[in-house]
């Protein structure tokens, strides 16, 4: 297994100018990460064609690999018009994802407010959510790109939908980018839900959070789970997840592939980088 960083970790350095995604990319080898998850927050590979190939030469100056490439998308829509258009904006993304060289890329699915996130509403959507990721995989499949569904968004968050997703699409190379924190907002346990999907994951993110009661409003820096949970980001190693438990299951599982840490604590992010990927280099080898 390859440890890196998600560039979204830094996602503040960019927003406020202080580092580039070339920078970023400089940062993550100089500590020691394997490969750069590129997250366009704060930059567009689509708006910008030139900077694709700067971004490729600069992991290579570097001496890391390019593990991922992740977008945002949301298929339920307004009308069948804006449907087609969302699912052509992805494969376009895929494009993107070719030239840099990647074989896994991360599309989101949909998206919906807490109240709208019920198994009946998900049901509904379904064969129109199904039916966007089947041509998009399958038009990936041209580059032998793997795409996937992260467990994000609080609509398609739980273990058990990201399973009926992956099932129902049923294509070879559509699985799930696992993100082992994020069951968390809809209130799963974290060690169990890696247990059941780590079989479908085809890139893992590794993020940890702190978890207080719905009955201690902790103040500003906190966000509910669909139960009314509250939630903070940490860095790895720091807060409520067993994160030395859910590496054990990784590694037991024979899972191979890339660990992408991402950093959404309030401590300055280059630190709380630093130190996440240090954790997690730390207790991988125990």
């Amino acid at each position: 297994m390859k440890i890196g960083l998600s560039s979204y970790s830094l996602f503040s350095e960019i927003q406020s100018d202080r580092m580039t995604i070339l920078d970023v990319i400089d940062w993550i080898a100089e500590q020691g990460g394997e490969h750069v998850e590129i997250v366009p927050l704060g930059f567009s590979l689509i708006d910008n064609p030139s900077l694709v190939d700067k971004v490729v030469q600069r992991a290579a100056q570097a001496g890391i690999e390019i593990s991922n490439y992740a977008i945002g998308a949301n298929f339920i829509t307004d009308d069948e018009k804006s449907y087609r258009a969302e699912i052509d904006r992805v494969k376009s993304e895929v494009d993107v994802a070719h030239r840099l060289g990647v074989k896994l890329m991360r599309h989101d699915v949909a998206w919906r407010s807490i109240p709208d996130t019920t198994i009946k509403q998900f049901e509904e959507d379904l064969p129109k959510l199904v039916f966007a990721c089947q041509e998009v995989a399958d038009y990936a499949s041209n580059y032998e790109i793997t795409t996937s569904v992260e467990n994000h968004g609080f609509f398609i968050q739980a273990s058990d939908r990201v399973q009926r997703l992956i099932h129902s699409v049923n294509r070879p190379n559509f699985k799930t980018t696992m993100d082992v924190g994020n069951f968390m907002c809809v209130d799963e346990d974290p060690v169990s839900s890696v247990k059941k999907n780590i079989a479908y994951t085809s890139m893992l993110h590794i993020k940890d959070f702190y978890l207080r009661p719905s009955t201690e409003d902790p103040g500003e820096g906190w966000f509910q789970t669909t139960s009314g949970n509250y939630l903070r980001g940490a860095i790895v190693g720091h807060g409520d997840l067993s994160i030395r438990e859910i590496l054990q299951i990784v590694k037991n599982s024979g899972y191979d592939g890339y660990l992408s840490v991402e950093f959404e604590g309030m401590e300055d992010a280059r630190k709380g980088s630093k130190i996440s990927m240090n954790n997690v280099r730390r207790l991988l080898m125990e």
